[in-house]
């Protein structure tokens, strides 16, 4: 069956010129671009009920209230969470990653026990577990790669010793566009007696993320990773642990009362969601999940395939482009470097000719040191891109190497 995807005419972004050239989006594992019904959304909160929520009992507070938890609702449909009670708003990945750290530090994770994180993985997945290895005496293990971009599964299970009490990794590397083996890493996971935390951020957009299918103990991504508003994220977590665990922010709304003695927590999810919440990017969010949920994942997968394997063969044609990772399943992203040409400088050039793409060490620098490169161009796909925007990247490259030959 032949799906129609949303047009370009559906991203006002895309109705712009950079330079004096239509605008080639080819940066949407950075940032996805916004459809127009999530622009609205967010345009009539604020226009319509731009009330706080869970506190007044005015109609416009009301209707804020309302729609706020008819988000989480759709999130937890989206994700295929048991209960909306393990669906907690955050401000994004990075948030999400950094409430899970401290609140495990303050609860389950003790000092002695490991982490075990991978190669591939983004900077917002290494940093908090350094800081716990540094400040709360746990420790830090990694995972490593093959020498094309792959998660060693030998090693993964080899370093799930009986002090690892958490393994964080990825679904899908923002860098070099690996899919790991999920639901493998979890099984091994938890044989050994260890939680999981999975970083989605790059895959919600581009693959169905079922939580209870993958088996996860918590679940981390971003609404603007998913054609939803900056500033606001998801974090899914089992609602037995989230019971277990402390909060690691406090505040208003997480409290069921407050002394001078005692404070009493709220219950989940308020006790994660401490002070005014952004509303209006969790309103945004739902229009974002709505706006998925109404095109099969098959379809955008199989055209984003389409697009990375035809970007693919046609850079393996130019002998001055290298490409970097070269997994056995990789989704939406390509990254390469181009001879005589510091990355830097092609991002430049390539905006010159309208192309957005990106350029550096996408906040993977252990990645990009495995590789023994700086920093690398990165095309990312989405929905909204086509051939005709692959063959303009592919102009410009040709016009970048002739700037510097």
């Amino acid at each position: 069956m032949n799906i129609a995807l949303p047009l370009k005419t559906d991203f006002p972004a895309l109705q712009q010129k950079i330079k004096g050239h239509d605008l080639v989006w080819l940066d949407s594992a950075s940032t996805t671009l916004k459809p127009k019904s999530v622009i609205t959304a967010v345009h009539q909160y604020y226009t319509h009920c731009s009330a706080n929520v869970h506190r007044s009992v005015h109609t416009p507070s009301e209707e804020a209230t309302a729609a706020y938890e008819r988000s989480r609702e759709m999130a937890r449909k989206f994700l295929n969470a048991r209960s909306t009670t393990e669906i907690i708003f955050t401000a994004g990945t990075t948030d999400g990653i950094n409430l899970l750290a401290t609140s495990l530090s303050r609860g389950i994770l003790k000092p002695g026990n490991a982490i075990l994180i991978t190669q591939l993985e983004h900077h917002a997945n290494i940093v908090p577990w350094q800081m716990l290895r540094d400040y709360h005496g746990v420790n830090l293990r990694i995972a490593p790669i093959t020498a094309t971009g792959d998660i060693d599964l030998d090693a993964f299970r080899a370093a799930m010793t009986p002090d690892v009490k958490l393994v964080a990794f990825s679904a899908l590397s923002n860098a070099i566009g690996t899919v790991l083996p999920v639901q493998q890493m979890v099984r091994i996971a938890h044989e050994a007696g260890a939680l999981t935390l999975i970083d989605a951020a790059q895959a919600v957009a581009t693959m169905p993320v079922d939580v209870q299918a993958l088996g996860c103990d918590f679940l981390v991504c971003s609404g603007h990773k998913m054609f939803g508003p900056t500033g606001i994220g998801l974090l899914y977590g089992r609602e037995t642990l989230l019971d277990e665990l402390p909060p690691a922010r406090t505040g208003g709304d997480m409290i069921k009362s407050v002394t001078f003695e005692k404070t009493v927590f709220n219950d989940l999810p308020a006790k994660f969601e401490a002070g005014t919440p952004n509303i209006a990017g969790a309103i945004g969010l739902a229009a974002a999940i709505d706006f998925l949920l109404n095109i099969p994942f098959e379809a955008i997968t199989r055209h984003e395939e389409a697009l990375l394997q035809y970007a693919i063969m046609k850079l393996q044609e130019i002998p001055a482009v290298r490409r970097i990772g070269t997994p056995q399943k990789q989704v939406s992203i390509v990254s390469f470097v181009m001879e005589n040409v510091h990355p830097h400088d092609a991002g430049s050039l390539f905006d010159d000719d309208g192309i957005a793409v990106r350029a550096g060490h996408h906040c993977a620098q252990p990645l990009m040191q495995h590789f023994n490169v700086p920093a690398t161009i990165r095309w990312s796909f989405s929905l909204y891109n086509d051939m005709h925007d692959v063959n303009r990247a592919l102009e410009s490259i040709e016009r970048i190497l002739k700037v510097f030959s």
